[in-house]
């Protein structure tokens, strides 16, 4: 299976492209602006998204997208998300007033998208792919996914908080990848906080939680752009000093937009 990046940004700037993944070329991972850098053509062989949530940074690419490709399509492009989800997406951007109601147009009974609402722990199977429904704990509804793949699982928080319930689950799987936000810096920790989003210092509380013996590369996404070099700076200095312990280490990279990973 090959993830490819598409974006991995907490905010748009030059170079910066918020949050999208593509699997393969037929299931897409949350919508954000990178989204975008695809053609017309990639575009069209895209049949599942899957949102984590309903914030702007995640789902903003999606409307674009699907006007830009309905014509071409023979099927309804199918959306996955919880049902909250989808309802704020009903709500407050296909309400034929911010964009059209693609789920009922060019007909009700063949939209160009159509809406499948998912659950917590849920396991689908979408083009092949088995997904399972992570928790996420975040301001709004929120999930996270894993994605399962020849050697293991490719592990996507979402947006999130200190969030127990991942780790339990997490430490049962067999990880070959985890996709984790740090969002904000320590000197914004309040802040992280409150919105519910990592930083530095709390995402070492967070990755204590892995069971030992498990070791497998961590991602860092979502950064804010203002404050990427310091985020890094102060995630490199917690990994260094070891404040796990003297025999833990974790595989800290960080995650870019245009990587792509075979796995």
């Amino acid at each position: 299976m090959k993830v490819r990046v598409l974006g991995c940004s907490g905010a748009i700037g030059k170079d910066c492209r918020t949050t999208s993944f593509l699997f393969d070329h037929d299931v897409l991972v949350d919508a954000g602006t990178g989204v975008g850098d695809l053609t017309l053509d990639e575009m069209c062989r895209i049949d599942h998204v899957l949102l984590t949530h309903s914030h702007l940074d995640h789902v903003i690419a999606l409307p674009l997208m699907v006007d830009a490709i309905a014509a071409r399509r023979t099927t309804p492009l199918q959306v996955h998300a919880l049902q909250a989800t989808i309802d704020a997406l009903k709500a407050h951007i296909f309400n034929n007033t911010i964009w059209p109601d693609f789920s009922r147009i060019p007909t009700p009974a063949e939209p160009f998208i159509s809406f499948h609402p998912l659950e917590l722990g849920q396991t689908l199977l979408l083009a092949g792919k088995q997904v399972e429904v992570l928790p996420a704990v975040h301001t709004v509804p929120t999930v996270g996914y894993a994605v399962a793949a020849g050697q293991g699982y490719w592990a996507f928080t979402g947006d999130t908080e200190r969030n127990p319930a991942l780790w339990a689950r997490l430490n049962q799987m067999d990880v070959a990848m985890l996709v984790i936000e740090t969002a904000f810096s320590n000197r914004e920790r309040d802040l992280a906080r409150r919105s519910l989003h990592l930083s530095p210092h709390a995402l070492a509380d967070e990755l204590s939680c892995i069971q030992r013996g498990k070791n497998y590369p961590i991602y860092i996404t979502h950064a804010k752009p203002a404050e990427l070099e310091l985020i890094m700076a102060e995630i490199q200095r917690f990994d260094q000093a070891g404040p796990l312990g003297p025999d833990v280490a974790h595989d800290i990279r960080w995650l870019r937009a245009g990587q792509e990973f075979e796995l």
